[in-house]
């Protein structure tokens, strides 16, 4: 009995100092509960204090659409929506050699008798053969642009220049249409498609004269063939380039005057268009830097125009001609060549024919090989200008005067321009 009562009273003390000690850290417990729970709250599902969430039930601030940050990201966002809905994908697809299982001969053919007839019929062999049968086949892909509501499309020439290839137009509300190639630029990486129908949306061409270091470039297309109207972001990183582009139907092609940019060009957006903050289209994206990152090039739209509208009033691309081979002059070119001009187009032939072409304007003009054409209508020759770049500022029957030096003295050509052939 007194044992009992021993633990009795031992049992009341210890709840009479529970109740004593619980009461004094009641504040602190609260602290640290609050802390502790507002830490693991998230994991378990929870949110923080003034946190936003979701529509969820009872949030009385449901998070808002998307809003863009400043006018910068306002004038992005609202290029993209004008140009993008005349983007178009283009694939192309060829008849290719359907390969098949024929017999092939054994391995074990020349194995002595004894053996083939100890081990019984030797295993037959396949291999693949070419029985003419043929398969329509995606080959590759590429860009463009609608540039009239007809369905005009330009692209590039390395995209469309394959004459035996079918070509399937996507755009951008995903409508298919089968087009044809219209005309072909014999001078620049430029291509026309026309799709058939009526009421086509359509870009805006810009001012590529205009453009400046700096500014901003938007760059659509079908990134890698799979990814239709991509778009990428960047600066003006360069003007007046000179770049040897290879591709696999047209070959290396040396394109002179065309922009830098850092927007990033990827196979598939070859043809798609390059933009300014206004969502007017500033160049055709053409190329890219294989050995580097971020160097990728566009054709100024100012040099498409005057095909665009060659096409438009003659069914074809007419491009001036003045029929002779030359190189650019480069001060290091002069100086191991001891050359009369440190700049200038030096005409002369090579492997791929003569420096003069029979019958051509330059010919008639009297223009010889070794002459160095310095300037065209007063405008300088140089690793900017080259002299295919400013002959193509001209339409074929323009006059221009030539300054050409030859022998050491300087005499002036006027030639008449004739048109390029196809």
């Amino acid at each position: 009995m007194k044992e009992k009562i021993k633990i009795l009273g031992i049992l009341v003390v210890v709840v009479a100092v529970v109740i004593i000690v619980g009461e004094a850290d009641v504040v602190r417990a609260s602290v640290w509960g609050d802390l502790w729970n507002s830490i693991t709250s998230p994991f378990k599902g929870g949110t923080l204090p003034n946190a936003e969430t979701n529509n969820s039930e009872g949030n009385k601030n449901p998070v808002p659409l998307y809003k863009p940050a400043g006018d910068y990201e306002n004038a992005v966002v609202a290029a993209v929506k004008k140009a993008s809905p005349a983007v178009v994908a283009i694939t192309i697809s060829k008849n290719v050699p359907v390969l098949e299982s024929c017999p092939g001969a054994s391995p074990f053919s020349d194995l002595p008798l004894e053996f083939r007839q100890f081990f019984g019929d030797m295993p037959q062999f396949s291999v693949p053969c070419d029985k003419g049968k043929k398969q329509l086949q995606e080959v590759g892909g590429g860009s463009g642009f609608i540039i009239t509501s007809e369905g005009l499309i330009i692209t590039n020439k390395h995209v469309a220049s394959d004459k035996t290839a079918s070509y399937t137009v996507f755009t951008s509300e995903g409508e298919k249409h089968e087009a044809t190639i219209v005309a072909i630029d014999p001078t620049q990486d430029l291509a026309v498609l026309k799709i058939s129908g009526n009421g086509f949306p359509t870009v805006t061409l810009g001012d590529s004269d205009s453009i400046e270091l700096g500014q901003t470039a938007i760059a659509i297309g079908n990134a890698l063939g799979e990814f239709r109207n991509t778009v990428s972001v960047g600066v003006i990183s360069g003007l007046s380039r000179t770049i040897t582009a290879s591709g696999s139907s047209v070959g290396a092609e040396t394109l002179a005057g065309v922009i830098q940019t850092d927007a990033a060009i990827n196979p598939g957006n070859s043809g798609g268009p390059l933009l300014n903050l206004r969502g007017e289209v500033i160049g055709i994206n053409t190329a890219m830097a294989n050995d580097a990152q971020s160097i990728g090039f566009a054709i100024p739209i100012n040099r498409a125009k005057r095909a665009i509208s060659s096409v438009k009033t003659k069914g074809e691309i007419q491009t001036a001609y003045l029929g002779v081979r030359s190189m650019t002059i480069t001060a290091d070119l002069a100086k191991k060549q001891n050359l009369a001009a440190d700049h200038g187009a030096l005409v002369r032939g090579g492997d791929d024919g003569p420096a003069i072409a029979k019958d051509s304007p330059a010919e008639k003009a009297g223009i010889l090989a070794e002459d160095i054409i310095l300037e065209v209508n007063g405008k300088k020759i140089d690793e900017n200008n080259s002299l295919l770049a400013l002959i193509s500022e001209y339409n074929p029957g323009d006059t221009v005067t030539l300054k050409i030096a030859r022998g050491g003295k300087e005499m002036e050509f006027k030639v008449v321009l004739g048109k390029r052939p196809q």
